[in-house]
């Protein structure tokens, strides 16, 4: 079963990703292509409709959120707004994008767990 809401916002936080990847750090480059292939991955995958990526997708939405979290920089960027393209691709991407990511997972998994039933 595919799951359109997990797509989009699959391909939003690529493309959000592509845009982030030159304004970021030089010495994160790997990393960075990295997530981003591994989003790429996800969002393939979920358009074939396999449904256990969901929970993958949930994983990294959750990893991403604590990371940022857990980033002294990060913080420190966020709070002082110093770089505010930065700061707030950082808030869009690695929270709200993350977040909206980890909701419509969750939501497609209880939808395939439990679908409604017309009677």
């Amino acid at each position: 079963m595919k799951s359109n809401e997990v797509f989009v916002i699959l391909v939003l936080i690529v493309a959000l990703g592509v845009f982030a990847i030159p304004f970021g750090s030089p010495k994160f480059l790997g990393e960075a292509i990295a997530l981003e292939v591994a989003f790429v991955i996800l969002a393939a995958l979920i358009w074939r409709g396999y449904s256990k990526a969901l929970y993958a997708c949930i994983a990294l939405g959750v990893l991403v959120i604590l990371g940022n979290a857990l980033s002294p920089a990060h913080v420190k960027l966020m709070t002082t707004f110093s770089k505010p393209i930065n700061a707030l691709i950082l808030i869009i991407g690695g929270y709200i994008l993350a977040g909206v990511l980890v909701y419509t997972g969750m939501k497609a998994i209880i939808k395939t767990k439990h679908p409604v039933k017309l009677v």
